[in-house]
């Protein structure tokens, strides 16, 4: 036993392992989605017309496109990221405004939230590009106020007023899981940034009156919190489970046709128009049918570890924006995914949240891919991974990808003073700067010498001040004057 903890101990001790784990988790996950994603949809795909890999090659495009945008977002320095990211935030807001003009946001008859727009055969929901881009700046905002956090006035203000921005925004669209998703990613940057308990509580409380007004103005809503507390019991009166609790119903009688071992792949009964959503909300009760309760483990082991091994990466930055990053993208995912299967198997009210990489989708896809990119970015940006790549040379994967090498973390003080060090100056270094009153004496003084002489030189200028050119002084002044006089 001891022998077997000192391996585990010595592996998880390897300076690149979290950077190893974050990649191999993504790619069973996206493996594992695909394969869920036909298996589920093949049924729906031929009643609509088309081929049974109708659904699936839609997704595995879309995968595709996310693989793309990983890739891109693992070959972007820090610097860039954090930079772009204002930009992020604002195609965000004119995607969240967009979606509400009529004639562009679809969805409300569908699933009764204007929350898409079209884009050719993808649907991209706002939402989730909202989502990405608040942890990206909010991250950059916090971090480069890091000692400022708990002065609500000049660190904490403009992100709090961002954040309810954009959580009204998404409350006109009338989605309430996407709603709970951004505030969980505003809840982990309060909580990582170190605030106050009180602040957060505050924020709690805005959230939870924003999810009540979304409830009150929708019946169907509060049927979801009567259904919900049904689930907890396993107690479904028969007038509901023909009604509001009949998804909930269909997924729980799913996941217990799965038993140990399950039905085995592709043999799923839910999916054949029993289980509404089954390639999307309630793709996790065809994993536990098909799959068993082995199958339904493993995935909720999946997520484990991507939650575990991300805050190992966020806890190994030296970079309060990558520390900051990392956390809050882990505890975005992670906790979504949990919702996921949790409100499947009963545990919390069904409010549509998707499961990440498992459940069919278009941009929720792609935003978590790219998420786990900048997650995986920040596992190569870990200070003993540089070090290791330094000395041992990059592995075969960012060889293989082109990934360019990550650079060593540099506080804001030590980029200042290797500046001073490494910069040419010219003459001696000004020991007080020049402020309005001085250059307006000195003007005065220049312009008082010059008409006492008669004479106006062109301006010039120096040292960054608009100075006059001073009359010359000894020989050089007396043959000024004769030069003078002789013109006269």
């Amino acid at each position: 036993m001891n022998t077997l903890q000192a391996k585990l101990k010595a592996i998880l001790g390897k300076p690149q392992v979290n950077y190893f784990v974050l990649l191999s988790v993504t790619f069973i996950l996206t493996a594992l989605g695909l394969t869920m994603v036909l298996s589920s949809s093949m049924v729906t795909s031929y009643a609509q017309g088309s081929s049974v890999f109708g659904e699936f090659i839609k997704q595995a495009v879309v995968v595709v496109l996310g693989l793309i945008g990983m890739w891109i977002a693992m070959r972007m320095r820090p610097s860039t990221v954090k930079r772009y990211s204002g930009l992020l935030l604002g195609i965000a807001f004119v995607l969240l405004v967009m979606v509400l003009i009529p004639g562009i946001g679809i969805g409300g008859e569908e699933v009764g939230s204007n929350s898409w727009i079209r884009v050719g055969p993808i649907g991209v929901q706002p939402s989730e590009v909202a989502k990405l881009a608040l942890a990206v700046w909010g991250s950059a905002q916090i971090s480069s106020r890091l000692r400022l956090t708990q002065q609500f006035n000049q660190a904490l203000g403009p992100f709090l007023v961002v954040c309810s921005m954009i959580l009204v925004l998404i409350l006109a669209q009338k989605d309430l899981g996407m709603m709970f998703t951004v505030g969980i990613v505003v809840l982990s940057l309060l909580f990582f940034a170190g605030v106050s308990s009180k602040l957060i509580a505050l924020f709690l409380g805005l959230i939870a009156a924003l999810g009540t007004m979304t409830i009150a103005r929708a019946n169907f809503r509060s049927a979801r919190i009567t259904t919900w507390l049904d689930a907890l019991t396993l107690h479904f009166p028969e007038t509901s489970t023909q009604g509001s609790a009949y998804q909930s119903h269909q997924g729980i009688l799913s996941l217990s046709d799965g038993g140990l071992t399950g039905a085995g792949l592709g043999q799923s009964r839910a999916k054949w128009f029993y289980l509404p959503e089954a390639k999307n909300d309630f793709i996790f009760a065809i994993v536990g049918e098909e799959l068993g309760l082995i199958g339904a483990v493993a995935v909720v082991l999946l997520f484990a570890l991507l939650g575990i091994f991300g805050i190992r990466t966020a806890l190994a930055q030296a970079d309060p924006f990558l520390k900051m990053l990392a956390a809050t993208l882990t505890v975005g995912i992670v906790v979504q995914a949990f919702y996921n299967m949790g409100y499947v198997v009963g545990y919390f009210p069904v409010t549509g949240v998707q499961l990440p990489l498992i459940s069919a989708g278009g941009s929720s896809a792609i935003i978590t891919l790219i998420s786990l990119g900048l997650l995986c970015s920040c596992a190569r940006h870990e200070p003993e991974a540089i070090s290791s790549m330094q000395h041992e040379g990059r592995p075969l994967f960012d060889r293989l990808f082109f990934l360019p090498e990550p650079l060593p973390y540099v506080p804001g003080d030590a980029r200042r003073q290797e500046r001073r060090t490494t910069t040419q100056t010219y003459g001696e270094p000004v020991t007080r700067p020049r402020v309005s009153q001085d250059v307006q004496r000195e003007r005065r003084r220049v312009d008082a010498s010059m008409d006492r002489m008669g004479s106006r030189a062109p301006r010039r200028g120096y040292d960054g001040v608009r100075r006059q050119q001073l009359p010359p002084r000894g020989a050089a002044r007396r043959q000024h004057e004769d030069r003078n006089n002789r013109r006269r």
